[in-house]
């Protein structure tokens, strides 16, 4: 059953959360976006519980806590509820009054499972950017793409043959024994990892190792640099371009010109070209080693390309932070559609720490 997001003093407490937080903090402009964002997926979020048994922990409040814990890198749940214990801003953040007592760790992680469930951090995303104010921020003509490795939550030593064959003899004791992969050939074709099924090796170039990850994709509006798309497939060669075409799909086809910018992973002839069957004018970085490029001079030679290869570079900006602030680099979660889920919900944690300054700079 869900709980209801009621905020209420207690009778005789003295402390006032309301009045211990300044009046110019962020998080008071974020606290007022994030409201604004729930309100619109009340119906959503009812339809993920049931109408019997007893009251769980509101799914507002699960989900202003989860972005507490990307907004201060906190790393796992149990931390998570033992700064609600004693910290006055997180309590007046999530909607906990000052003698509530705070969820246990455990109950806390399976109530946000049933959010998992639920396509509501895509949704969420979108509630957001939404926003009248937030909406005139976008730019609805110029965009850039990216992709980025999630590391996957499987050690290389949980790759196992597929054919069930043998493999290669571990020394030493103990569960976490010693082995030695050299002379022996792995592939996503013939290999998969026994703790997710869902992860695969992926090398980010020549000469690298290949790691068990996934792969994130994002798409960003050129005029601030917010994420206004946000995805995760599995790691291959063509992941991101076919992640870029579904993404900028909903934003092609209109009367004005619409470009996207991307690095010399895309160019390739079909990208291309499909790009220009969607009326979207791509302004991808060439490729010219060893090869030939599929962006000609048609393109090259208006100063708006320069323009968006210079911009879109801003893309990484948002994955740093994703991955090093909000702990997307290597994933807590198994499973392609749970790590997705923590990926986009990052994403909308990124939008939401950079909005209070943007809307400063605006009004």
């Amino acid at each position: 059953m869900r709980g209801d997001d009621e905020q209420t003093g207690a009778l005789f407490s003295y402390v006032v959360l309301e009045d211990r937080v300044r009046a110019d903090h962020p998080l008071r402009t974020i606290r007022g976006l994030v409201n604004a964002a729930l309100a619109t997926l009340e119906r959503e979020l009812s339809v993920l519980y049931s109408p019997l048994g007893r009251p769980s922990i509101p799914p507002e409040k699960l989900l202003r806590a989860m972005l507490l814990q990307a907004f201060y890198s906190i790393r796992s749940e149990r931390l998570l509820m033992e700064r609600l214990e004693y910290d006055l801003l997180f309590r007046w953040f999530v909607g906990i009054g000052i003698d509530d007592a705070v969820w246990d760790h455990s109950v806390f992680s399976k109530n946000r499972d049933r959010l998992l469930d639920g396509d509501i951090a895509a949704k969420f995303l979108a509630a957001v950017l939404a926003q009248p104010k937030v909406k005139q921020l976008l730019s609805t003509e110029h965009f850039s793409v990216d992709g980025t490795l999630i590391e996957a939550w499987a050690s290389m030593k949980s790759v196992k043959p597929k054919d069930g064959s043998s493999e290669p003899p571990a020394s030493g004791g103990g569960r976490n024994a010693e082995a030695d992969f050299h002379g022996h050939k792995r592939s996503n074709a013939t290999h998969g990892s026994t703790t997710d099924a869902d992860a695969r090796l992926y090398k980010k170039g020549k000469g690298k190792e290949a790691k068990l990850c996934f792969m994130g994709h994002g798409l960003m509006e050129n005029r601030n640099g917010l994420l206004v798309d946000a995805c995760l497939t599995h790691a291959d060669g063509h992941a991101e371009r076919v992640a870029a075409l579904h993404m900028i799909e909903p934003h092609a086809d209109r009367p004005v010109a619409v470009t996207l910018g991307a690095d010399k992973g895309y160019d390739a002839e079909d990208f291309v070209n499909e790009l220009r069957s969607m009326r979207v004018t791509p302004h991808v970085a060439r490729n010219n080693n060893g090869r030939r490029s599929a962006i000609d001079g048609r393109t090259t030679r208006h100063g708006g390309y320069a323009t968006s290869l210079r911009i879109r570079k801003r893309i990484e900006e948002s994955f740093g932070w994703i991955k090093t602030i909000a702990g997307q680099r290597k994933t807590r979660f198994r499973g392609i559609d749970r790590v997705g889920w923590a990926f986009t919900f990052s994403a909308a944690a990124y939008n939401l720490v950079r909005l209070p300054k943007l809307m400063g700079e605006n009004t």
